[in-house]
Formats: structure tokens, C-alpha cells, sequence
């Protein structure tokens, strides 16, 4: 099929030039080779398409009626290729990413309000998800995820700081029980457990003493997919909830929330978004690229 449209695209520059030199001087190839893209095309189509003499060259009746079809599509194609590479400046189109739900930072939507208006003609298309796939089987541009859960075929560029998890509560669920001193304790604490389905094991509340990691096992009182809720659950008193920092930190720092266990809770690289290692990038997302590096 390539092959064809090749040949197509060879006759409908022969058709407009009435000479196999002038087509092959402007495609910056021989005059044979002209001639062979016309004879093969005549014979996939099964008829003679151009008259050929030592002095000139015409169409054939059956060559003016694919002309006519023809043409028209080979010059818009002509021309959607050439916007293409006349603005290299402009990107534009949609870019489709897949990002985590607990990537407050990136979803705070700072830095991606500031992309948009700086390239407003580039739709930006948001797929919240906590569910691990392909992005590229799936046909998103890239996806943001905890560096450590990425696929190592992928290139990872950071969009945010150092993270951790830490558990926390409301001041009113401390005033009705003791403080937790260790992980451990947790176990005869209520608390809200994350579980992204309920055909998938809850979320792992994990540790770390004297630069041993460890997991702790919590008897909650809830169990939910969804992070919002976990983080209204603690503010009412009801449990103690573990996740990102992050997503605590509003509540943190006006006081409806209490961080706990603080000393156990070690650090980690954050969030990164990742891509596929692509030898033509297309220019909206070497556009994301540049502008995430200049932001940060």
C-alpha cells in the first residue's frame, strides 16, 4: 500500500509538471526512477495512465479521471505536512497523560495552569488513576507515578520533591485514646485503610527503625479507594489514616490534623512523569518536557 502511495504522489506531480524531468528534478530523484513509480502504478491499476512521445507527455482519459480524484487529497496532505514542519514554534493537539491520585503536587494544577497559557493551543487531557497499565498501549503521551513503580524502559524526569507516608488523626481522636508511641501500636488503633479494589490487598503501612524497613498490619475500621475519604474520616475523629504527606499537609498546618510517628517515617523519591523512549517526539510533549525542566 505504501508503495502506491508513492507512485500516486509521483503522478499527480508528473500530471502537473507535463514532463517526467520536471517531477524528477523536483522530488530530487532520476528521471528512471520517475518512470519506474509511473509504471508501476499503471500496473497496479490495471490501465495505461499517461501518454508518452519524445516531445511530450499527457494523461490518458483514465489518468485525467484519477487526477482529478486524486489531486485534491495529495494537497492537503502536502500541506498539513508542511504547517507541520513550518511550526515547530506552535505545538498543538492533545496530550493525554495518566497521573496517580496521590501526586498532589503535580495535580495541584500550578504548574500545569502555567503550561496551558503558555501553550494554548495544546489540550491537556487528565486520566486520575491509581490503576497500573501500558500508557503506551493505552495511546497516552505519558504518565505520572511514584518513581519506584516505574517500568525501567521508560525515562522519568521528577515533578515533584522527596516524599514519605505518615500516619495522622484528629486532635478529638487523641483526646479519646492514647498517642502511638511505635508502629505497633497501631494494631489497637481504628484506622482507614486504602484498597484500590476490593479484588486487591490494602495497602501496605510501611515503616522503617534503625534503617530497617518493616510493614505493620492494621485492623481497620474502613477500608476505601478513595483518598479524599480517608482524609475526611480522619479530620472527624473517627480513625487514624496513612498516606502521603502531601495530602495531609492543608490539614496539617491548620491544625485539624495531627502527623504521628514522625521518627519512623523515612523519606523517599517522589513523583516523576515517565514516557516512552521515542525517536520522534512529537513537539507538544517535547513542549511538557522543556517546560516542566524551566518550572522547576
Amino acid at each position: 500500500m505504501q508503495a502506491e502511495l508513492n507512485s500516486v504522489s509521483v503522478f499527480v506531480l508528473v500530471a502537473q509538471e507535463h514532463s517526467f524531468r520536471a517531477a524528477a528534478d523536483r522530488l530530487g530523484v532520476t528521471r528512471s526512477a520517475v518512470s519506474q513509480a509511473i509504471r508501476k502504478l499503471e500496473e497496479t491499476v490495471g490501465v495505461a495512465l499517461i501518454r508518452r512521445t519524445t516531445r511530450s507527455v499527457s494523461l490518458t482519459e483514465e489518468g485525467e479521471r484519477l487526477y482529478r480524484e486524486v489531486a485534491p487529497a495529495v494537497a492537503e496532505i502536502t500541506s498539513s505536512l508542511a504547517t507541520i514542519r513550518d511550526r515547530p514554534d506552535q505545538p498543538s493537539g492533545q496530550l493525554r497523560l495518566a497521573v496517580s491520585s496521590i501526586a498532589e503536587e503535580f495535580l495541584s494544577g500550578r504548574m500545569l495552569g502555567a503550561f496551558s497559557i503558555a501553550y494554548p493551543q495544546i489540550e491537556i487531557y487528565i486520566n486520575v488513576t491509581d490503576e497500573e497499565f501500558d500508557i503506551v498501549a493505552e495511546g497516552y503521551d505519558a504518565g505520572v507515578r511514584l518513581g519506584e513503580v516505574i517500568a525501567h524502559d521508560m525515562i522519568a524526569l521528577p515533578v515533584s520533591g522527596r516524599q514519605r507516608q505518615i500516619p495522622v488523626c484528629s486532635p478529638a481522636y487523641l483526646e479519646r485514646t492514647s498517642r502511638p508511641t511505635h508502629p505497633r501500636d497501631l494494631a489497637n488503633h481504628r484506622c482507614v485503610n486504602w484498597r484500590p479494589a476490593p479484588d486487591v490487598a490494602p495497602f501496605r503501612w510501611e515503616f522503617a527503625e534503625d534503617g530497617r524497613e518493616f510493614v505493620v498490619s492494621v485492623g481497620p475500621g474502613f477500608t476505601t479507594n478513595d483518598m479524599a475519604l480517608m482524609v475526611k474520616l480522619a479530620r472527624s475523629g473517627a480513625c487514624i489514616a496513612f498516606g502521603m504527606e502531601e495530602s495531609f499537609r492543608a490539614d496539617i498546618e491548620a491544625g485539624r490534623l495531627v502527623p504521628l510517628l514522625e521518627d519512623f517515617c523515612p523519606y523517599f523519591p517522589g513523583f516523576y512523569l515517565y514516557y516512552p523512549n521515542r525517536r520522534n517526539m512529537a513537539p507538544k510533549m517535547r513542549a511538557l518536557l522543556d517546560f516542566i525542566k524551566d518550572f522547576r
